[in-house]
């Protein structure tokens, strides 16, 4: 499934007991992983429990998935960086009961969500437990946007942030940002800050607050001065050697 389906399904409160999260889009997994443990756990941290499989093997994990929680209804175990699914799993000073994970993955605890994090672009779908997981599991495919998504993207967290944004700001945004989600969220924010509830971001307010990278920056002078616009072409060439960008090279 994709980020967007696992994350309406997580909202209509029907979490599952056992999710895999692939992919290099820390974003997604960070907001999937949150809104989780939002809907399990609540306030309750205690019942969630952080693990590093390259450091611990996943029969303890599974332990501790299979213990009864103390102080909310539902633990949350999460284990990152799950090697095995690799298709050349890297060399470890212990070794990991799969077998334990594939007799969970068909049985798992009512009282327990069980999340593994895998930041690879793919995993291994010939292993046996990638298998499993693909039929017991909730699988959340979390890959970069494509940059011709970037546009859905910054309409839709303008709105989940009540403004609207004008599409000469869109392509401002898009040109600074491109596709990095963290960034863009960041953006988002301070513009909505700026603006207000229900305000609009033009253009020209992108253009005052979004952040300019060297590259944006270089092309933007350029226009400038084929345009003989001298404040505007100043103005960019002082925020250049703000960036510490050396004045002969521009």
């Amino acid at each position: 499934m994709s980020y967007a389906d696992v994350l309406k399904q997580v909202k209509k409160n029907k979490p599952s007991p056992v999710y895999l999260m692939y992919g290099t889009e820390s974003y997604f997994i960070q907001r999937l992983q949150k809104e989780i443990i939002h809907r399990a756990a609540g306030e309750e941290e205690e019942n969630v429990l952080v693990y590093d499989v390259e450091e611990t093997p996943i029969q303890e994990v599974v332990a501790d998935a299979e213990t009864y929680p103390f102080f909310a209804e539902k633990n949350v175990i999460i284990a990152t960086n799950p090697v095995f699914l690799k298709t050349k799993a890297d060399k470890l000073p212990f070794e990991h009961d799969i077998g334990v994970l594939e007799r969970y993955i068909e049985n798992p605890a009512e009282y327990s969500i069980l999340i593994l994090i895998a930041p690879y672009e793919k995993i291994d779908e010939r292993k046996k437990i990638s298998k499993q997981l693909k039929k017991h599991a909730t699988v959340a495919i979390c890959n970069p946007i494509k940059e011709h998504d970037a546009a859905k993207w910054i309409h839709s967290l303008a709105s989940s942030l009540s403004i609207t944004i004008e599409d000469a700001a869109v392509e401002v945004i898009e040109a600074e940002v491109s596709t990095d989600l963290h960034l863009l969220e960041s953006e988002l924010i301070k513009l909505a800050t700026y603006v207000g509830e229900g305000g609009t971001v033009t253009r020209e307010v992108a253009e005052q607050l979004v952040s300019h990278s060297v590259n944006s920056s270089a092309l933007r002078l350029v226009d400038a001065v084929i345009e003989q616009n001298l404040g505007k072409a100043i103005a960019i060439f002082k925020d250049l050697e703000k960036l510490k960008e050396e004045p002969i090279a521009l």
